[in-house]
């Protein structure tokens, strides 16, 4: 039986937050949301009544946390990947600085967990990779004086539906289904974990509820499908279910500096929790997929 607990989750208009918030609200869980007032909410429109929003742009910092007195746990999505060029100051302040002030509320006003989204990538592979880590060192440090219990969540690549267009899985679909001429693309040889939204859920979920029995203060969890397949595998895999017409230009667009060649998660330590895949690669497009076509149906 779950607990019904109050969390407090940041990044909730996004694509992993708003898919955590339905799953946490199925769960019977009171959820506090921290957005800006000029957020888009259009992925939460339907169980907006059901939250408790602050906009963190127009109210002081500790309100939430002076209003609900006894929040269970903060689980920190919100974050800026420097996909528009924004500035590296900018990156350190939503990536590091902004959760580093969320830490130290929750440490002040007693909250036993923190859950964080982090990333497989390298620490210096970009700034984007480099601020991330920054905020797991301080949540370790926190972690090791006992002052919080912090889970470290390192995330595959996630993909489902209403994700950013912006993101690799949703262009590609996007421009398969819309039958564009070309895709220009690189080799495909490198490899990445893909895994559907509702396992991700799934697992912040299990975590969630085992984070007060689990030995120490500080945990750190890979979270990915465990499978690694190439980048070529998985479009060809799109174009074959869209039935597309476009035409795939492998081996147009060389590699990026530094590009990592294969990502794959060791899921041992959630599967140790109970944590079970339920979709496989194949199930998890063709859901995104019929979820677009439903979407531009309607829309």
């Amino acid at each position: 039986m779950i607990m019904s607990q109050t969390i407090l989750v940041t990044g909730a208009t996004g694509f992993l937050g708003s898919h955590l918030v339905k799953g946490l609200l199925k769960q019977g869980h009171k959820v506090i949301i921290m957005k800006r007032s000029f957020s888009n909410t259009w992925r939460l429109q339907e169980i907006l009544p059901l939250l408790i929003s602050y906009d963190l742009d127009t109210i002081d910092f500790t309100q939430p946390f002076q209003d609900i007195p006894s929040i269970d746990a903060i689980i920190h999505t919100a974050t800026c990947y420097g996909r528009n060029k924004e500035n590296i100051s900018y990156l350190a302040q939503t990536n590091t600085l902004f959760p580093l002030q969320l830490l130290e509320r929750a440490i002040k006003y007693n909250i036993p967990t923190f859950i964080n989204t982090d990333t497989v990538l390298d620490k210096f592979l970009n700034p984007y990779a480099l601020s991330k880590k920054h905020l797991r060192e301080w949540g370790q440090y926190f972690a090791n004086l006992e002052k919080i219990r912090f889970v470290n969540i390192k995330l595959e690549h996630m993909y489902g539906e209403d994700d950013d267009d912006s993101k690799f899985t949703s262009y590609v679909i996007n421009s398969c289904l819309n039958n564009v001429k070309k895709l220009e693309l690189t080799a495909g040889e490198q490899k990445r974990d893909f895994i559907y939204i509702e396992d991700v859920v799934s697992a912040y979920l299990i975590l969630l509820d085992q984070a007060h029995q689990q030995s120490g203060y500080f945990q750190d969890y890979e979270l990915g499908s465990g499978e690694a397949v190439s980048i070529r595998e998985l479009v060809e895999m799109i174009h074959k279910m869209t039935q597309s017409r476009t035409k795939l230009n492998f081996g147009v667009i060389p590699y990026r500096p530094q590009e990592v060649m294969h990502s794959q998660a060791d899921i041992s330590q959630l599967t140790s929790l109970g944590w079970q895949l339920q979709s496989t690669l194949e199930q998890g497009l063709l859901s995104t997929i019929n979820a677009y076509l439903n979407r531009h149906q309607h829309s």
